[in-house]
């Protein structure tokens, strides 16, 4: 896969990641027209770093300044060419505090965080608005320019495959707060990490919330029809996920447990050891 131009100021470019199935590969992005933010410094494998080299090198020589490396959360699929790629271009970090405190290894140089703006130069000047977006990963970070409609959502949603919600990584209370909020911005395109870019993207981020609630209430279900004795997460997860491939179970364990800390934090459920009663 090669570059890709977007619109003006805006290309992706896929790279091969150690990324969950189906997916294979993780968006990079170059925004700006002359000033040039690159996104997602994702691949570990060298010929893919070197094509990412051999694509920035080229927007150099076109007469474009690169300003930085943008890191949306410390994910090994979204960070692993970091350090080579800030060494090859000679370009700094920039962040979220919490990526930077779970990334030690690397030199963030700008930690961002919610309502800062990054300005890029140009023909038309861009003004990306940073948005701290947890859920998915504590330091997640989101980039909307509001002129263009244009919206960096990094894994908070994706065209090609799911996104996983770990507990203790992830938040799935905050996640779909998250959502909620990137659905109130009405923007034209969504720029995901994963697979193809999202046009009318308020309809993708309608149904991730419809979905995940409607999973949820079938957590509720399975518990109800438990009684008092309630359920272990292993129990409920044929219940809850009996419309879903079982390859996909272990996954999908997750997610349940994920949304069984959602339902404790709301009072909607207890938790006694590892069974889960509600309340």
């Amino acid at each position: 896969m090669r570059p890709e131009t977007i619109e003006d100021g805006v290309e992706v470019f896929p790279v091969r990641t150690p990324t969950l199935p189906p997916a294979t590969h993780t968006n990079s992005y170059a925004l700006g027209e002359r000033d040039v933010l690159l996104v997602e410094p994702a691949t570990p494998y060298a010929d893919e770093v070197a094509a990412f080299v051999e694509w920035a090198r080229r927007l150099k020589a076109e007469g474009r300044r690169l300003v930085a490396l943008f890191l949306t959360h410390h994910h090994i699929d979204h960070v692993g060419g970091a350090e080579t790629l800030a060494r090859e271009l000679d370009l700094p970090l920039w962040a979220h505090p919490l990526t930077a405190e779970l990334l030690p290894e690397l030199q963030i140089a700008r930690r961002l965080d919610e309502g800062e703006s990054i300005v890029l130069d140009g023909p038309t000047p861009q003004r990306w608005d940073v948005l701290f977006t947890p859920g998915h990963a504590p330091g997640h970070l989101c980039l909307f320019e509001r002129t263009l409609g244009q919206l960096v959502v990094g894994d908070m949603v994706a065209s090609e495959g799911t996104i996983l919600i770990v507990p203790g990584d992830g938040d799935m209370r905050r996640y779909l707060s998250e959502l909620e909020r990137l659905l109130s911005l009405e923007a034209k395109t969504a720029l995901p990490a994963h697979g193809r870019p999202i046009h009318e993207p308020a309809k993708l981020f309608s149904h991730y919330i419809a979905h995940r609630l409607m999973r949820e209430e079938k957590i509720v279900a399975a518990l109800a029809a438990a009684e008092k004795a309630g359920d272990t997460p292993e129990r409920l997860l044929p219940r809850v996920y009996d419309d879903t491939p079982q390859r996909a179970w272990p996954l999908g364990l997750l997610s349940l447990r994920a949304h069984l800390a959602k339902l404790v934090a709301e009072g909607r459920v207890e938790q006694h050891d590892e069974r889960y009663v509600l309340s």
